[in-house]
C-alpha cells in the first residue's frame, strides 16, 4: 500500500491553492490594463476550481511519493509536485466549465455551472480557455529549468488533445434532439469514455509522477497508458449508472443523460436485450427533456434487470483490473495503480 493513499488529503494540498491564486493574478493586480481581468480570473479560479473531490491531483501526489519517496519531504520537491498536482486540477476545471456548455448542464458540484452565472453565458468559453492557459503559466513557474520539463508540457498539451477528442465524439453521437439509436453502440461508447476519461482523468496525473520521478522509459508509459485507458471505461460506465441510480444530493447534481440524449452504458446494454416493442418505448422516450418519459425509460431499465447486470459486471470488471495491473505494471509499483481502481470503485480492502 502506498505511504498516501489517493482517498487522503494531503496536509499543504488544499491551503496551496492560495498560491496558485496569488501566482496567477497577483503580478497583474490592479494593472490599468488587465486589472479588470485579473479579478474575474480569480473568480473562476475559486468557483470552477477550488470545489471538487481533488482525486487526480492528490493521484499526482500519492503516485509520487510511491515512486519517490521520501524525496516529497523536501521542501522545493514538495512545491514542485504540490504545483504539478493543481495544474491537473486546473486542466479539469477547463475541461468541465468548457464541456458543461457544450452539454447544457446545469449544476456543478451542487451550484449552477459556471456559465450559468448571472453575466457570464457564452463569456465562459474564454474563461475555459484562460482556465487551460493557466496550466502552462503554473508549469513554467515551477518546472522550467527541470529535465522533466518538456515531458510535462507534452503530457498536458496531449490530455487536452485527447479529451477534447473525446467531447467531440460525445457530442455527434448524442446531439441534442437527434436521437440515433443505431449510433449507441458498445465500440462507440468505450472509444467515448477512452478519449473523455482515460487519459486525462488517470494517465495524466500517474504520468505526471512519473516523470517527476525520473521515469520517462516509453514502455513504462506505454504499460500504464493501457492500464488506465480500461480504468477511464469502467469508471464512466460506474459514472453512466449513478447518473441514473446514484442521490442526487450525494453527488452535487441531477442525473441527466437521458434526456441530454447521452450515449450511456444503459441504453447501449439496453439495447442488446430490448425486444422490438421495448426498442419502441426507447425510441418514443429517449432524448426528450420531459420528466414523464424520462421515467419512463429508467422504467424499461429496470424491467431489463440493468440494476443487477451492472453489480455483476462491476466486480467482474474489479476482478479483470487487478488481473491488468498484475499484467501491465511491470516494475511499476502495483499499489500505485490498484489505490486508483479502489478509489474509482470505492473498495476498502
Amino acid at each position: 500500500m502506498s505511504t498516501i493513499q489517493v482517498s487522503e488529503e494531503h496536509p499543504k494540498f488544499r491551503s496551496f491553492f492560495e498560491t496558485i491564486v496569488k501566482d496567477l493574478t497577483a503580478e497583474n493586480w490592479g494593472h490599468p490594463e488587465i486589472g479588470d481581468v485579473m479579478s474575474r480570473l480569480k473568480e473562476v479560479l475559486e468557483y470552477s476550481a477550488a470545489p471538487g473531490h481533488f482525486h487526480r491531483g492528490m493521484t499526482v501526489l500519492a503516485s509520487f511519493q510511491e515512486l519517490a519517496g521520501t524525496e516529497l519531504q523536501k521542501d522545493d520537491i514538495l512545491q514542485r509536485v504540490l504545483a504539478v498536482s493543481w495544474c491537473v486540477e486546473l486542466n479539469e476545471a477547463f475541461i468541465l466549465v468548457a464541456d458543461d456548455i457544450v452539454d447544457q448542464t446545469l449544476t456543478r458540484l451542487g451550484q449552477p455551472c459556471w456559465y450559468r452565472k448571472d453575466g457570464i453565458g457564452l463569456g465562459a468559453v474564454n474563461d475555459a480557455c484562460l482556465l487551460e492557459s493557466c496550466t502552462y503559466q503554473i508549469l513554467r513557474k515551477y518546472c522550467r529549468g527541470q529535465p522533466y520539463y518538456l515531458n510535462l508540457l507534452e503530457l498536458f498539451l496531449e490530455a487536452s488533445y485527447q479529451v477534447q477528442l473525446g467531447v467531440s465524439l460525445d457530442f455527434i453521437t448524442s446531439e441534442l434532439g437527434k436521437v440515433n439509436l443505431e449510433g449507441f453502440t458498445e465500440t462507440r461508447y468505450r472509444a467515448i469514455a477512452k478519449y473523455k476519461n482515460g487519459f486525462y482523468s488517470y494517465y495524466l496525473p500517474v504520468a505526471a509522477a512519473m516523470y517527476m520521478a525520473r521515469i520517462d522509459d516509453e514502455e513504462a508509459h506505454q504499460n500504464a497508458l493501457t492500464i488506465f485507458d480500461e480504468l477511464g471505461v469502467l469508471f464512466q460506465i460506474q459514472d453512466d449508472y449513478e447518473d441514473c441510480y446514484g442521490d442526487p444530493s450525494a453527488m452535487g447534481e441531477m442525473g441527466t443523460d437521458i434526456q441530454e440524449n447521452k450515449c450511456s452504458w444503459l441504453v447501449v446494454e439496453a439495447l442488446k436485450r430490448a425486444t422490438p416493442e421495448q426498442r419502441r418505448i426507447l425510441e418514443e422516450n429517449y432524448g426528450k427533456n420531459d420528466m414523464e418519459k424520462v421515467q419512463r425509460v429508467k422504467q424499461l431499465y429496470t424491467e431489463l434487470d440493468l440494476p443487477t447486470i451492472y453489480r455483476k459486471f462491476a466486480e467482474e470488471s474489479y476482478q479483470k483490473l487487478q488481473t491488468l495491473i498484475s499484467q501491465q505494471a511491470n516494475g511499476l509499483p502495483k499499489a500505485m495503480f490498484l489505490d486508483v481502481a479502489r478509489m474509482v470503485f470505492k473498495r476498502q480492502e
